[in-house]
């Protein structure tokens, strides 16, 4: 038996490919794009390791051309998802008993597949299936992913170094024990990196997963699901089962032995299965650990002193870059008269310069809308803005889904601070501005704290010291990831954990050891050398 004391060192985080013109990676990124615009996946369930067909199946479409049918994927049932849980608890009989310096080797390999072999694949992928452009999926389904499951090894190390004082009456310690039961992992479609590492932190801390991914990121969930099988994990360990929420939902949460859900989502079906665990408490083995990433109402609020062009930049990648749809992007801004009067111009200039288009044409900056009910909901914000007195449509206001499911960058200014597109999340290419008076810029800071019941992510553009530490202290809730000087968009593995409360999540900072510890139930032992012999004490003599 290796009887080691293992310690994985601090990685770097994976460097990003630029594809810039004539590169090797554009080159074959490229290639693969054409190659898989070409075939059309059939997408099995893999539950126990096994393929399972059940013939009630779905489409996998190209947002930006809906017509082209990428995949067709299999739902599964009642019954499939039954059968998850059975496996997953079959193979939580050995994988948990796994010593944890082998479930890392399995996390390490799978790392190296998506850095070489599965690269341009699992790029490509997510490019035509979730619609992002050559540098979103990059930074996403290569390499934060690739950061996941690097920089977790590292934390799990850390963790299972903490132990409890000894002395020579006791000797104590501490076991990281996996959760007592399966844990749920619901994905999102915006991020393959969130839905890779949805399944790799619990599992690596010895858990098992019954995984739910969203049907319109099927496509690359199903390779992430591949290449986690080709690193060696085990049969039953995660277990793939697209379909519809509402079906596995109702057995997953009914099941006596939940014992966690890993969810990013939207805030309402988090607050749903919240309530139907709550409900079901009395049916659990143990009380399920609920980890939710959710909502976002995301700001950038300037100051006076900011600076103009950083301000802009911000304001355009933060709000459209994968056209607005991450839980962090800005889609309210809080600006000063004596600003405004100086950028407005430059940002009406600069949003109607983005390109829209195909992500395979790399020119373009804006890509198309998840899906029709996207489409339609942002469209709908856009239309009360044009009928309403209190906006403006200064940039875009345009949508066309006739061949994609394109929304132009949209630029609205109001009146009024609590108007709807300041308050309620869109999750699309829609930044709404509220322009206030220099003097009154803590009671705008005050209006931006109440304003919203999310507090996701936010920012701080100012070069005065006194009004950075201001909003630090006035917006000390408004968001679990603060930037000063910079987008509210982009938190980086290892440098930036993510996550944010209210209704904005549980904050348990993925991309840290934090997250990872919700996964472990300890266990504390104490071993007397040599226990005492007499009941009593000296005090009753």
């Amino acid at each position: 038996m290796n009887n080691s004391i293992y310690r994985f060192a601090r990685p770097a985080n994976e460097t990003v490919l630029n594809y810039a013109p004539d590169s090797d990676e554009r080159a074959a990124l490229q290639t693969e794009l054409r190659k898989q615009s070409e075939t059309v996946v059939d997408i099995p369930l893999i539950i126990g390791g096994k393929e399972i067909r059940t013939g009630d199946t779905g489409k996998v479409v190209m947002p930006h051309k809906h017509s082209h049918v990428l995949a067709v994927y299999h739902k599964a049932g009642s019954a499939e998802v039954a059968s998850a849980i059975d496996a997953a608890l079959e193979a939580r009989k050995k994988w948990e008993a796994l010593p944890w310096v082998e479930r890392a080797a399995v996390m390490l390999r799978a790392s190296e597949l998506i850095a070489g072999k599965y690269r341009h694949i699992i790029n490509a992928a997510t490019m035509l299936g979730q619609s992002k452009n050559a540098y979103q999926a990059e930074i996403d389904s290569a390499c934060e992913i690739i950061d996941f499951l690097r920089f977790n090894v590292h934390f799990a190390s850390d963790i299972y170094a903490v132990q409890p004082a000894s002395s020579s009456q006791a000797i104590n310690r501490l076991e990281y024990r996996a959760l007592e039961g399966f844990v749920y992992c619901v994905s999102p479609f915006n991020f393959t990196a969130i839905a890779g590492n949805l399944n790799a932190s619990p599992v690596l801390m010895g858990n098992v997963t019954v995984w739910k991914p969203a049907t319109t990121a099927v496509l690359s969930n199903y390779y992430l699901m591949k290449i986690f099988m080709e690193a060696g994990l085990p049969d039953g360990v995660i277990n793939f089962v697209p379909g519809q929420g509402s079906v596995i939902s109702d057995v997953v949460l009914n099941s006596k032995h939940l014992a966690g859900i890993h969810f990013t989502g939207s805030t309402r079906t988090f607050n749903s299965m919240w309530k139907t665990v709550g409900k079901n408490v009395e049916k659990y083995i143990t009380y399920p650990k609920l980890v939710g990433e959710t909502g976002g109402k995301d700001f950038v609020f300037a100051h006076q002193s900011a600076d103009r062009d950083a301000l802009l930049t911000a304001l355009i990648r933060g709000s459209f870059e994968y056209q607005g749809q991450k839980c962090s992007a800005a889609s309210r801004a809080y600006i000063p008269e004596s600003i405004w009067a100086d950028i407005k111009d430059d940002l009406v200039k600069r949003t109607d310069e983005l390109k829209t288009g195909s992500p395979d044409i790399f020119s373009n900056f804006v890509n198309a809308v998840i899906d029709e009910k996207s489409f339609d909901s942002i469209m709908s914000y856009i239309d009360r803005a044009k009928k309403s007195p209190d906006a403006e449509i200064i940039a875009g206001g345009e949508g066309d889904k006739s061949v994609g499911y394109y929304v132009r960058p949209t630029v609205i200014v109001t009146t009024d601070p609590h108007f709807v597109t300041m308050e309620e999340e869109i999750f699309g290419p829609v930044l709404t501005v509220y322009v206030y008076k220099d003097s009154e810029y803590e009671e705008t800071l005050a209006l931006c704290d109440s304003s919203s019941p999310y507090a996701l992510t936010g920012a701080i553009f100012a070069k005065c010291r006194y009004a950075i530490e201001t909003a630090k202290c006035r917006l000390k809730y408004a968001a679990g990831n603060f930037y000063v000087n910079d987008k509210p968009t982009g938190a980086v593995v290892g440098q930036q954990p993510f996550g944010g409360a209210r209704a904005s999540g549980t904050n348990d900072k993925a991309g840290c050891h934090l997250n990872l510890l919700r996964w472990t139930s300890p266990r504390t032992i104490k071993e007397t050398p040599t226990p005492p012999t007499d009941y009593s004490y000296p005090f009753l003599k």
